[in-house]
């Protein structure tokens, strides 16, 4: 059985496409090989470790890449969590799939650390929503997804 590959692209590969990776890791078990970038590498923000640590995902083996060293590499989907890398996201020659799925940057809130601890609580519980009801509508069977 073939492994389905995904890659997230986010701008700074900091938070939604971190969390994005690692909830992926987590709901979809061993069908998918997983990775995230971006368009810069600014390092995983600390709120989006605290915030998925909070649901038993640790991000700490994660590190912010930027999506230059992905664009050679046969991907099945490549999906962009933010307007802007949507908008600048080259094209990658071997994906079946290119989706885009708007969330809100929470590294961009303001407030207290409290404050923005909730926007990333709030975006993290988006994405995995958003992940759910994208697995829940593949094919059934690992089978459909081999070679």
């Amino acid at each position: 059985m073939k492994m389905e590959r995904v890659l997230f692209l986010c701008t700074h590969n900091s938070a939604r496409s971190q969390m994005a990776e690692g909830l992926l890791r987590r709901l979809g078990g061993k069908d998918f090989e997983v990775a995230s970038a971006g368009t810069e590498a600014r390092g995983v923000n600390p709120l989006a470790v605290r915030a998925m640590a909070e649901i038993g995902i640790d991000l700490g083996g994660q590190t912010s890449k930027t999506l230059d060293r992905f664009v050679g590499e046969r991907w099945d989907d490549v999906i962009t969590v933010c307007d802007s890398v949507n908008e600048s996201c080259p094209v990658f020659p071997g994906a079946t799939h290119r989706l885009h799925w708007s969330f809100d940057d929470p590294s961009a809130a303001p407030g207290s650390e409290e404050q923005r601890l909730a926007v990333f609580r709030r975006v993290r519980d988006e994405i995995r929503t958003k992940i759910e009801t994208w697995l829940a509508e593949r094919p059934a069977t690992a089978e459909a997804r081999s070679v």
